[in-house]
């Protein structure tokens, strides 16, 4: 075989190879329940069944490039030696390419494998929030806009499960928000700091993966000139027990706030994220 023949089969040494080891970490991350941290949970059934597909399929798709360059290499002797009865010269380069490739696409695929087993899933942070502009003025589409969404404010809607996203929503899209002004809530987040002792307790909402996460948050008041330590650190992981509240920042863009009664330092929940 030529070495522009093997050059030329390189992506699909390389690409069969990403395949695969895409497919392993995925197939690994559902297995240890990490699958959640990357992707919407609606999506994890599909995702599970296309990685499990595309493990045999991969395989299959080397052995088979694989095979037709051992053939191909027994057609390359034939030629090699007919070039040396006309006194050309034989070639091993196509021999080291496939050498090469097969090294190459073998350590993109133990290499990230390896990585998702040893390395800990992570989720995004609290400097991620703030580079992505985590503010109930800004909150794009993160809080949605269906049908649900629009039913968050109705009479009769219990609210007692609203999460952090929920109460952006409802913050967000009702016009007179002295009506929620003394609503007890109770929620969890993580940490993004503000100024005099306030903060904003944020949640990543994920609409189909990691990538398209979108942060949501509340602002929250408390009352640190009598608690200096009111304030926890940034990316730390709180529940915060409180009552709904003006701003009383009035330049702020954030009409409605929690005025926090208790700020409780907990430990990063299984499911960081809001869907």
């Amino acid at each position: 075989m030529s070495s522009s023949d093997a050059r030329s089969n390189a992506p699909a040494y390389l690409g069969l190879g990403s395949v695969l080891a895409v497919a392993l970490c995925t197939l690994w991350l559902a297995l240890v329940g990490h699958l959640d941290l990357y992707i919407n949970p609606r999506y994890s059934v599909f995702t599970i069944v296309l990685a499990a597909v595309g493990v045999p399929a991969s395989i299959a798709g080397l052995v088979v490039i694989a095979r037709g360059h051992g053939h191909t290499h027994g057609d390359d002797e034939h030629e090699h030696e007919h070039e040396h009865e006309l006194g050309g010269r034989p070639g091993g380069a196509g021999r080291r390419t496939r050498i090469v490739l097969g090294g190459a696409a073998a350590i993109v695929t133990i290499g990230v494998t390896v990585a998702m087993l040893v390395l800990p899933p992570t989720t995004l942070s609290a400097r991620t929030a703030q580079q992505r502009s985590v503010d109930s003025a800004t909150l794009s589409n993160a809080t949605g806009s269906e049908a649900a969404v629009s039913l968050l404010g109705s009479e009769g809607v219990d609210t007692s499960q609203y999460g952090v996203k929920d109460w952006a929503a409802l913050i967000r899209q009702t016009t007179d928000t002295t009506a929620l002004v003394g609503k007890q809530v109770r929620l969890s987040g993580f940490v993004v700091p503000g100024q005099d002792g306030s903060f904003t307790l944020t949640r990543f909402v994920i609409s189909c993966c990691a990538v398209d996460a979108q942060p949501v948050g509340l602002g929250v008041v408390t009352d640190a000139g009598d608690r200096p330590d009111a304030v926890p650190d940034e990316g730390q992981w709180v529940t915060v027990t409180g009552a709904l509240a003006a701003n009383p920042d009035q330049s702020a863009d954030a009409r409605i706030v929690i005025k926090a009664a208790k700020v409780t330092e907990i430990a990063q929940p299984k499911d960081p994220y809001e869907y």
